[in-house]
Protein backbone atom coordinates (compact mmCIF):
# COMPACT_ATOMS: atom_id res chain seq x y z
CA UNK A 1 0.00 0.00 0.00
CA UNK A 2 3.12 2.29 0.07
CA UNK A 3 4.10 4.13 -3.08
CA UNK A 4 7.44 5.68 -3.24
CA UNK A 5 8.73 8.31 -5.24
CA UNK A 6 11.80 9.89 -6.67
CA UNK A 7 11.62 13.76 -6.93
CA UNK A 8 12.16 14.78 -10.16
CA UNK A 9 9.97 17.71 -10.62
CA UNK A 10 10.33 21.35 -8.87
CA UNK A 11 6.62 20.49 -7.58
CA UNK A 12 7.79 17.72 -5.75
CA UNK A 13 10.89 19.03 -4.49
CA UNK A 14 8.70 21.71 -2.85
CA UNK A 15 6.14 18.36 -1.24
CA UNK A 16 9.42 17.51 0.08
CA UNK A 17 10.68 20.20 1.59
CA UNK A 18 7.45 21.45 2.64
CA UNK A 19 6.31 18.11 4.28
CA UNK A 20 8.14 18.38 8.02
CA UNK A 21 5.77 21.45 8.88
CA UNK A 22 3.01 19.61 8.06
CA UNK A 23 4.35 16.63 10.23
CA UNK A 24 5.27 18.63 12.95
CA UNK A 25 2.68 21.02 12.83
CA UNK A 26 1.91 20.87 17.01
CA UNK A 27 5.21 19.96 18.21
CA UNK A 28 6.35 22.77 20.35
CA UNK A 29 9.68 21.93 19.73
CA UNK A 30 10.08 21.55 16.23
CA UNK A 31 12.04 24.65 14.60
CA UNK A 32 10.97 24.94 10.66
CA UNK A 33 13.86 25.74 8.50
CA UNK A 34 13.01 28.98 6.06
CA UNK A 35 12.16 27.38 3.09
CA UNK A 36 14.58 29.69 0.66
CA UNK A 37 17.28 28.45 2.60
CA UNK A 38 16.31 24.71 2.27
CA UNK A 39 15.61 25.65 -1.15
CA UNK A 40 19.20 26.57 -1.82
CA UNK A 41 20.58 23.89 0.36
CA UNK A 42 18.86 21.21 -2.07
CA UNK A 43 19.59 23.30 -5.79
CA UNK A 44 22.82 22.32 -7.82
CA UNK A 45 24.44 25.57 -6.36
CA UNK A 46 25.45 23.63 -3.58
CA UNK A 47 29.52 22.32 -3.59
CA UNK A 48 28.50 18.53 -1.72
CA UNK A 49 27.06 17.39 -4.85
CA UNK A 50 30.24 18.00 -6.62
CA UNK A 51 31.52 14.69 -5.14
CA UNK A 52 27.92 13.25 -4.45
CA UNK A 53 25.38 11.12 -5.66
CA UNK A 54 21.87 12.29 -3.95
CA UNK A 55 18.25 10.75 -4.96
CA UNK A 56 15.21 12.24 -3.01
CA UNK A 57 12.19 9.82 -2.18
CA UNK A 58 8.61 10.23 -1.44
CA UNK A 59 6.50 7.56 0.76
CA UNK A 60 2.64 7.85 0.01
CA UNK A 61 -0.16 6.31 1.44
CA UNK A 62 -3.32 6.60 -0.31
CA UNK A 63 -2.06 9.57 -2.44
CA UNK A 64 -1.01 11.32 0.41
CA UNK A 65 2.54 12.17 1.52
CA UNK A 66 3.63 10.22 4.74
CA UNK A 67 7.68 10.26 4.64
CA UNK A 68 10.73 11.54 2.98
CA UNK A 69 14.63 10.28 2.84
CA UNK A 70 17.17 10.83 0.41
CA UNK A 71 19.97 8.41 -0.50
CA UNK A 72 23.09 10.11 -0.30
CA UNK A 73 26.71 8.37 -2.05
CA UNK A 74 29.09 10.69 -0.68
CA UNK A 75 32.53 9.81 -2.73
CA UNK A 76 34.54 12.17 -0.72
CA UNK A 77 33.84 10.09 2.24
CA UNK A 78 34.32 6.91 0.94
CA UNK A 79 37.89 8.30 -0.77
CA UNK A 80 39.10 9.30 2.76
CA UNK A 81 37.96 6.36 4.40
CA UNK A 82 38.24 3.75 1.78
CA UNK A 83 34.82 2.33 2.34
CA UNK A 84 31.67 2.15 0.25
CA UNK A 85 29.42 3.33 2.48
CA UNK A 86 26.26 4.86 1.85
CA UNK A 87 23.97 7.38 3.22
CA UNK A 88 20.72 8.01 4.07
CA UNK A 89 19.38 11.41 5.26
CA UNK A 90 16.19 13.75 5.72
CA UNK A 91 14.46 11.40 6.99
CA UNK A 92 10.92 12.10 8.27
CA UNK A 93 7.98 9.59 8.46
CA UNK A 94 4.78 8.97 10.36
CA UNK A 95 4.47 6.42 13.00
CA UNK A 96 4.21 4.00 10.48
CA UNK A 97 6.44 1.39 10.41
CA UNK A 98 5.50 0.40 6.86
CA UNK A 99 6.36 3.44 5.96
CA UNK A 100 9.67 3.96 7.52
CA UNK A 101 10.25 0.46 6.13
CA UNK A 102 9.40 1.59 2.84
CA UNK A 103 11.77 4.53 2.95
CA UNK A 104 14.87 3.09 4.59
CA UNK A 105 14.50 -0.25 1.45
CA UNK A 106 14.26 2.21 -1.34
CA UNK A 107 17.65 3.99 -0.27
CA UNK A 108 19.00 0.22 0.37
CA UNK A 109 17.89 -0.75 -2.69
CA UNK A 110 19.24 2.75 -4.17
CA UNK A 111 22.58 1.75 -2.52
CA UNK A 112 22.99 -1.79 -3.69
CA UNK A 113 22.77 -0.63 -7.37
CA UNK A 114 25.92 1.77 -6.91
CA UNK A 115 27.84 -0.90 -5.10
CA UNK A 116 27.43 0.26 -1.80
CA UNK A 117 28.03 -2.68 1.09
CA UNK A 118 26.77 -0.39 3.91
CA UNK A 119 24.41 1.93 4.83
CA UNK A 120 24.27 4.84 7.40
CA UNK A 121 22.37 8.07 8.55
CA UNK A 122 21.05 10.37 9.14
CA UNK A 123 23.48 12.36 7.62
CA UNK A 124 21.81 15.66 6.12
CA UNK A 125 24.06 15.60 4.13
CA UNK A 126 27.46 14.58 6.08
CA UNK A 127 29.28 15.04 8.93
CA UNK A 128 29.93 18.63 8.25
CA UNK A 129 26.30 19.26 8.84
CA UNK A 130 23.49 17.88 10.76
CA UNK A 131 23.93 14.30 11.41
CA UNK A 132 22.50 12.21 13.82
CA UNK A 133 18.89 10.96 15.68
CA UNK A 134 18.13 12.43 18.37
CA UNK A 135 17.48 9.62 20.92
CA UNK A 136 17.56 10.99 24.75
CA UNK A 137 16.41 14.97 25.40
CA UNK A 138 13.22 15.31 23.74
CA UNK A 139 12.38 17.56 25.97
CA UNK A 140 13.52 21.07 24.28
CA UNK A 141 14.12 23.08 20.79
CA UNK A 142 17.50 21.89 18.84
CA UNK A 143 19.91 24.46 18.68
CA UNK A 144 21.18 25.91 15.59
CA UNK A 145 22.56 23.48 12.76
CA UNK A 146 21.41 20.40 15.13
CA UNK A 147 18.53 17.83 14.23
CA UNK A 148 15.03 17.29 16.27
CA UNK A 149 12.83 14.64 15.57
CA UNK A 150 10.21 12.65 18.01
CA UNK A 151 10.76 9.75 20.12
CA UNK A 152 8.98 7.35 17.95
CA UNK A 153 11.97 7.85 15.53
CA UNK A 154 14.18 5.57 17.26
CA UNK A 155 11.74 2.45 17.32
CA UNK A 156 11.34 3.21 13.31
CA UNK A 157 15.01 2.93 12.58
CA UNK A 158 15.80 0.04 14.57
CA UNK A 159 12.55 -1.86 13.31
CA UNK A 160 14.18 -1.91 9.74
CA UNK A 161 17.55 -3.48 11.33
CA UNK A 162 19.84 -0.52 11.78
CA UNK A 163 21.57 -0.41 14.62
CA UNK A 164 24.00 1.89 16.96
CA UNK A 165 27.32 2.70 14.85
CA UNK A 166 27.95 6.06 17.10
CA UNK A 167 26.18 8.19 19.51
CA UNK A 168 27.45 11.87 19.70
CA UNK A 169 26.47 13.79 22.59
CA UNK A 170 25.47 17.50 23.33
CA UNK A 171 26.46 19.31 26.08
CA UNK A 172 25.01 22.37 28.00
CA UNK A 173 26.66 25.15 30.65
CA UNK A 174 25.09 27.80 32.47
CA UNK A 175 26.99 30.57 32.16
CA UNK A 176 28.47 32.16 35.21
CA UNK A 177 30.04 34.81 36.63
CA UNK A 178 33.60 33.58 35.72
CA UNK A 179 34.94 30.26 34.55
CA UNK A 180 37.19 28.20 36.59
CA UNK A 181 40.25 29.36 38.05
CA UNK A 182 41.68 26.18 36.52
CA UNK A 183 41.27 27.83 32.91
CA UNK A 184 42.61 31.09 33.70
CA UNK A 185 45.59 29.19 34.99
CA UNK A 186 46.49 27.65 32.03
CA UNK A 187 45.19 29.98 29.67
CA UNK A 188 47.90 32.49 31.02
CA UNK A 189 50.50 29.42 30.48
CA UNK A 190 49.28 29.47 26.87
CA UNK A 191 50.06 33.27 26.69
CA UNK A 192 53.57 33.16 28.15
CA UNK A 193 54.30 30.78 25.85
CA UNK A 194 53.50 32.84 23.22
CA UNK A 195 49.92 31.74 21.99
CA UNK A 196 47.89 35.21 20.64
CA UNK A 197 44.21 35.20 20.08
CA UNK A 198 42.51 37.65 17.58
CA UNK A 199 38.38 37.48 16.31
CA UNK A 200 38.00 36.96 13.13
CA UNK A 201 38.02 40.10 11.11
CA UNK A 202 34.27 40.25 9.05
CA UNK A 203 35.65 42.32 6.42
CA UNK A 204 37.74 39.40 5.01
CA UNK A 205 35.38 36.73 5.83
CA UNK A 206 35.95 34.72 3.17
CA UNK A 207 39.66 34.69 4.26
CA UNK A 208 38.83 33.76 7.24
CA UNK A 209 37.09 31.08 6.68
CA UNK A 210 39.92 29.38 4.62
CA UNK A 211 41.91 29.67 8.17
CA UNK A 212 38.79 28.13 9.88
CA UNK A 213 39.11 25.19 6.53
CA UNK A 214 42.81 24.63 7.41
CA UNK A 215 42.36 24.45 11.43
CA UNK A 216 39.12 21.91 10.96
CA UNK A 217 40.52 19.79 8.05
CA UNK A 218 43.82 19.16 10.54
CA UNK A 219 42.07 19.11 13.64
CA UNK A 220 39.67 16.72 13.36
CA UNK A 221 41.07 14.76 10.47
CA UNK A 222 41.36 11.54 12.74
CA UNK A 223 38.09 11.81 13.89
CA UNK A 224 35.11 9.16 13.40
CA UNK A 225 33.14 10.03 10.01
CA UNK A 226 35.44 13.11 9.23
CA UNK A 227 35.55 14.51 5.84
CA UNK A 228 37.73 17.28 4.62
CA UNK A 229 36.04 20.43 3.77
CA UNK A 230 36.80 21.65 0.03
CA UNK A 231 37.26 25.09 -1.01
CA UNK A 232 33.92 25.61 -2.74
CA UNK A 233 32.26 24.09 0.98
CA UNK A 234 33.79 26.33 3.11
CA UNK A 235 32.67 29.20 0.88
CA UNK A 236 29.45 27.72 0.50
CA UNK A 237 29.48 27.78 4.25
CA UNK A 238 30.38 30.98 4.16
CA UNK A 239 27.92 32.77 2.38
CA UNK A 240 25.49 31.10 4.77
CA UNK A 241 27.04 31.81 8.66
CA UNK A 242 28.03 35.27 8.10
CA UNK A 243 24.93 36.71 8.87
CA UNK A 244 24.88 34.82 12.24
CA UNK A 245 28.98 35.30 12.96
CA UNK A 246 29.53 37.55 16.39
CA UNK A 247 33.26 38.88 15.97
CA UNK A 248 33.26 38.86 20.07
CA UNK A 249 32.49 34.48 19.72
CA UNK A 250 34.42 33.61 16.93
CA UNK A 251 38.10 33.33 17.74
CA UNK A 252 41.64 32.06 15.98
CA UNK A 253 44.37 31.39 17.89
CA UNK A 254 47.88 31.88 16.32
CA UNK A 255 51.56 31.01 17.50
CA UNK A 256 54.15 33.22 15.67
CA UNK A 257 51.52 34.45 13.13
CA UNK A 258 50.34 30.88 12.28
CA UNK A 259 46.73 29.60 12.60
CA UNK A 260 47.16 26.76 15.18
CA UNK A 261 43.06 26.93 16.56
CA UNK A 262 39.71 28.20 16.03
CA UNK A 263 36.89 28.77 18.34
CA UNK A 264 33.31 29.22 16.81
CA UNK A 265 30.43 29.97 19.14
CA UNK A 266 27.49 30.83 17.26
CA UNK A 267 23.88 32.99 18.97
CA UNK A 268 21.30 30.28 18.84
CA UNK A 269 19.55 31.44 15.72
CA UNK A 270 16.53 28.65 16.41
CA UNK A 271 15.37 31.48 18.75
CA UNK A 272 14.43 33.19 16.00
CA UNK A 273 13.59 30.86 13.52
CA UNK A 274 10.58 29.19 15.39
CA UNK A 275 9.09 32.43 15.23
CA UNK A 276 9.59 33.34 11.33
CA UNK A 277 7.55 29.74 10.41
CA UNK A 278 9.88 29.25 7.27
CA UNK A 279 8.79 32.38 6.03
CA UNK A 280 10.40 35.06 4.37
CA UNK A 281 8.06 38.12 3.95
CA UNK A 282 7.83 41.34 5.92
CA UNK A 283 6.27 40.03 9.10
CA UNK A 284 8.33 37.55 9.64
CA UNK A 285 11.26 39.90 8.55
CA UNK A 286 10.03 42.27 11.61
CA UNK A 287 9.97 39.46 14.43
CA UNK A 288 13.69 38.53 12.98
CA UNK A 289 15.24 42.08 14.07
CA UNK A 290 13.22 41.97 17.25
CA UNK A 291 14.06 38.69 18.05
CA UNK A 292 17.47 38.21 16.90
CA UNK A 293 18.10 40.60 19.83
CA UNK A 294 17.16 38.37 22.47
CA UNK A 295 18.72 34.94 21.84
CA UNK A 296 19.12 33.35 24.90
CA UNK A 297 21.78 30.80 23.85
CA UNK A 298 25.07 30.33 21.82
CA UNK A 299 26.24 26.76 20.39
CA UNK A 300 29.89 26.33 20.38
CA UNK A 301 29.83 24.85 16.53
CA UNK A 302 33.49 24.53 16.75
CA UNK A 303 36.71 24.00 19.07
CA UNK A 304 39.75 22.77 16.91
CA UNK A 305 43.52 22.68 17.75
CA UNK A 306 46.09 21.69 15.50
CA UNK A 307 47.42 18.63 16.57
CA UNK A 308 51.35 19.47 17.71
CA UNK A 309 49.61 21.91 19.70
CA UNK A 310 47.21 20.27 21.66
CA UNK A 311 47.83 20.21 25.71
CA UNK A 312 49.57 23.41 25.39
CA UNK A 313 46.65 25.89 27.30
CA UNK A 314 45.19 26.54 23.50
CA UNK A 315 42.08 25.81 24.03
CA UNK A 316 41.77 27.16 27.80
CA UNK A 317 43.07 30.37 26.25
CA UNK A 318 40.34 30.53 23.57
CA UNK A 319 37.43 29.24 26.04
CA UNK A 320 38.56 32.08 28.42
CA UNK A 321 37.88 34.46 25.93
CA UNK A 322 35.34 33.23 24.21
CA UNK A 323 33.98 33.37 27.57
CA UNK A 324 34.15 37.26 27.93
CA UNK A 325 32.23 37.43 24.36
CA UNK A 326 29.35 35.06 26.40
CA UNK A 327 28.95 37.53 29.25
CA UNK A 328 29.15 40.71 26.85
CA UNK A 329 26.71 39.27 24.78
CA UNK A 330 24.54 38.39 28.03
CA UNK A 331 23.73 34.54 26.75
CA UNK A 332 22.62 32.77 29.47
CA UNK A 333 23.60 28.95 28.27
CA UNK A 334 26.24 27.30 25.91
CA UNK A 335 25.59 24.09 23.91
CA UNK A 336 28.63 22.31 23.26
CA UNK A 337 27.87 20.32 20.52
CA UNK A 338 28.41 17.91 19.05
CA UNK A 339 31.23 15.91 20.80
CA UNK A 340 31.75 11.95 20.08
CA UNK A 341 31.02 9.76 22.53
CA UNK A 342 34.81 7.86 22.78
CA UNK A 343 36.11 12.06 22.92
CA UNK A 344 36.71 11.10 26.24
CA UNK A 345 39.44 14.19 26.98
CA UNK A 346 36.96 16.33 25.28
CA UNK A 347 34.06 15.40 27.55
CA UNK A 348 36.01 15.78 30.57
CA UNK A 349 37.21 18.88 29.74
CA UNK A 350 33.67 20.42 29.12
CA UNK A 351 32.49 18.70 31.88
CA UNK A 352 35.42 20.15 34.37
CA UNK A 353 34.11 24.07 33.09
CA UNK A 354 31.02 22.99 34.54
CA UNK A 355 28.89 21.40 31.39
CA UNK A 356 26.19 18.43 32.05
CA UNK A 357 25.41 15.78 29.36
CA UNK A 358 21.81 17.16 27.68
CA UNK A 359 21.07 15.29 24.12
CA UNK A 360 22.36 12.27 22.64
CA UNK A 361 22.17 11.97 19.22
CA UNK A 362 22.59 8.34 17.07
CA UNK A 363 24.28 7.49 14.09
CA UNK A 364 22.50 3.76 12.51
CA UNK A 365 24.30 2.02 10.18
CA UNK A 366 23.69 -1.60 8.58
CA UNK A 367 25.22 -4.26 6.03
CA UNK A 368 24.07 -3.81 2.75
CA UNK A 369 25.48 -7.76 2.02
Amino acid sequence: MIEIVEVTRRRDLDDFICFPFALYADDPYYVPPLVREAKKQFSDGNPFFFHAEVRYFLAKKKGKIQGRIVSIVNHAHNEFHHERTGFFGFFDSIDDREVAGALIGSVCEDLRKKEMDTVRGPMNFSTNEECGMLIDGFDSSPMLMTPYNPPYYVPLLESCGLKKAKDLYAYIYDVLEKPPDKIIRVAAIAERSGITFRQVDMKHFGREMMIFKEVYNSAWEKNWGFVPLTDAETAFLAENLKPVVVPDLTLIAEKNGDPVGFLGLLPDFNFVLKRMKGKMNPLSLVKALYYSKKIPNVRLLLLGIKADHRNRGVEALLFREGFKGVRKGGYKRVEFSWILEDNIPTQRLVEMIGGRLNKTYRIYEKPLT
